[in-house]
């Protein structure tokens, strides 16, 4: 029982690193290059990993655009870009594109509510 256990977390601790890496679009392109997305039981497996898109499972992901890539790679059209690096070159600066609008509109928000709650604080003092 105890060898299950040790066994299912080695397992849980692999595919979160594995599927997790999937947000990077240079490990995707050389995945590319090097043929795996030909390979079947590869494209099964990435099927197979769909099950982290479940809350229960997704709560311990620290890159959640890789579950957008994993769902991109069910698409054999996707897979068959990832071969081009200017491909790779894209979704990359596309990603950073993304966290940097997303960083920007968080401290805007942030900042709102500091001020918000400034004013109220403000005011019950009056």
């Amino acid at each position: 029982m105890e060898t299950d256990d040790a066994g299912n977390r080695v397992r849980f601790q692999l595919e979160l690193e594995f599927v997790q890496c999937l947000a990077n679009p240079n490990y995707l392109n050389f995945l590319a290059q090097r043929g795996y997305f030909k390979d079947k039981a590869f494209v099964n497996y990435l099927k197979y990993l769909l099950y982290w898109k479940e809350p229960e499972f997704a709560k311990y992901l620290k890159y959640p655009q890789c579950l957008h890539m994993l769902e991109l790679l069910q698409y054999e059209h996707f897979r068959k870009e990832l071969v081009n690096a200017q491909c790779a070159k894209f979704i990359d600066e596309q990603q950073i594109l993304h966290w940097q609008h997303y960083s920007r509109k968080r401290m805007r928000l942030q900042q709102a509510l500091a001020d918000q709650q400034q004013q109220q604080n403000s005011a019950s003092i009056k």
